[in-house]
């Protein structure tokens, strides 16, 4: 996808721009002097694999539910891509992205947690990347 002026293109860069600014502010909130940072790293991690995931549907022209569900992402990917089996580890992100938004679930999130969904969120997006390069589209 070479065409940078198609809606196509610009939906999907907007949703790998959003991605990567949640994976900014996972990373971030890692200095927050608060008692929730690491809840709020787990969701920023878990939006920004969800995005990604996402931004690789669109891609594909494919309508996906709205879900936070990681596995079900994968498996809508899996339909296009081989890429996906890499990734299954990922759907360890779902369990964010509930803990920081609704009370009365509110998971205690380590700060070896909060590392490892960054660095999770930080392989999906790699993975989504260099897959959607090697589909033509120009990043």
């Amino acid at each position: 996808m070479k065409d940078r002026n198609s809606r196509k293109y610009q939906k999907i860069i907007e949703w790998l721009s959003i991605a990567d600014t949640d994976l900014l502010v996972a990373q971030q909130s890692l200095n927050l002097e608060s008692d929730v940072k690491y809840r709020m790293v787990g969701f920023h991690a878990q939006q920004c694999a969800e995005k990604y995931l996402k931004g690789y549907l669109v891609y594909h022209d494919v309508d996906f539910p709205y879900t936070h569900n990681i596995s079900s992402l994968l498996e809508l990917c899996a339909k296009h891509g081989d890429w996906t089996t890499e990734l299954e580890y990922a759907e360890k992100l779902t369990v964010y992205a509930t803990t920081l938004r609704y009370p009365g679930i509110g998971k205690v999130v380590s700060e070896e947690e909060a590392i490892n969904a960054i660095d999770i969120a930080t392989r999906v997006r790699n993975v989504v990347r260099n897959a959607l390069i090697a589909e033509g589209v120009e990043l």
